[in-house]
């Protein structure tokens, strides 16, 4: 009686990685299609815009759907501004937060309020935006911007920012609400960073009389600042992205009077959310996809800078070391 013949398990097992090495390759390949196709129906559908505003549409402020004029200055600005002021608060405060949690926290109290951080995460956004315009907005008019335009009003150039009546709506409501928005993004990429440094150098550092500061300014951030940017990069990406909670308490006005941090203004994403599901065919349509094809190309210009910074930092400590 004839033996039947054993499988090979070297064989079963090239085959295996075969396969699952066309599957992560054609997984990479529909990656870049999907990429390259939404960037093409962002072209196609925005082409007349283009066509009739060129790149003028980028520094032009007059939006008027009426005589079927438009310019994306304005949220341009609003997005890009209100990201900045986001990010301008949120980065200290996730700092703070997480090297308390990773330094200064007892042991009990850890856990529950890393938890409770990342727990803002699940907020979704239109609450954000509801609880900004109905209670946060009325707060900042009276105790933040009412104080700033009394402290700041007469200051010349600084004064500037804080124009305008001060109503708790506008760039700077809707930058802290994006900066209370991406503070657990930026906290818990930091926390855990600054988990993986070596104890064996800090508590080095700490037996020859460093202080905490010192031990996180000359050995937690040198060694984790890739991972750094790279969560201070998450959060801009969320902010410059959001929508809901920004249309809610931006204003949505189309108009650059000044650059006062209390002007209702617009942004991209509030701009699309508001008028593309009542944009008709035509002018109006394109010019909100050109606005949408900026926006890309804004993310796509903060993804590209944060991967050249973090590669000159990589080569950087390869060169030290």
């Amino acid at each position: 009686m004839a033996v039947p013949p054993t499988p090979n398990p070297r064989r079963s097992s090239r085959t295996a990685d075969l396969i699952f090495e066309w599957a992560a390759r054609l997984a990479a390949i529909a990656t870049l299609l999907l990429l390259a196709a939404i960037i093409l129906s962002l072209v196609m559908g925005a082409w007349p815009a283009i066509k009739e505003y060129g790149l003028s549409f980028l520094w032009t402020s007059e939006w008027d759907p009426v005589q079927n004029k438009y310019g994306g200055l304005v949220m341009i600005y609003g997005t890009l501004m209100t990201s900045l002021v986001a990010l301008v608060i949120a980065v200290p405060v996730s700092f703070g937060i997480a090297l308390f949690l990773t330094e200064l926290s007892p042991r009990w109290l850890k856990r529950p309020l890393g938890v409770a951080i990342e727990l803002l995460a699940a907020v979704p956004s239109i609450v954000y935006g509801m609880w900004g315009l109905l209670v946060f907005g009325p707060i900042l008019a009276k105790y933040v911007q009412a104080p700033l335009q009394a402290a700041f009003g007469d200051v010349p150039y600084l004064g500037a920012l804080f124009s305008g009546p001060p109503v708790g709506i506008g760039i700077l409501a809707a930058g802290i609400i994006l900066a209370i928005m991406i503070i657990p993004f930026i906290a818990s990429v930091m926390r855990d960073v600054f988990e993986v440094t070596p104890p064996m150098l800090k508590e080095s550092a700490y037996a020859l009389g460093a202080t905490t500061w010192e031990v996180v300014f000359k050995i937690v951030l040198p060694y984790t600042k890739a991972g750094v940017i790279g969560g201070i990069m998450l959060g801009l990406g969320r902010a410059l992205g959001e929508t809901m909670a920004v249309t809610f308490v931006i204003g949505n006005f189309n108009q650059l009077d000044s650059l006062s941090l209390f002007q209702a203004a617009n942004s991209i994403t509030s701009a699309l959310a508001n008028e593309f599901a009542e944009a008709s065919e035509g002018l109006h349509q394109a010019a909100l996809i050109y606005l949408g094809l900026v926006l890309f190309f804004i993310t796509f210009v903060v993804l590209s800078l944060s991967k050249l910074l973090l590669s000159r930092l990589q080569k950087g400590e390869g060169v030290r070391t």
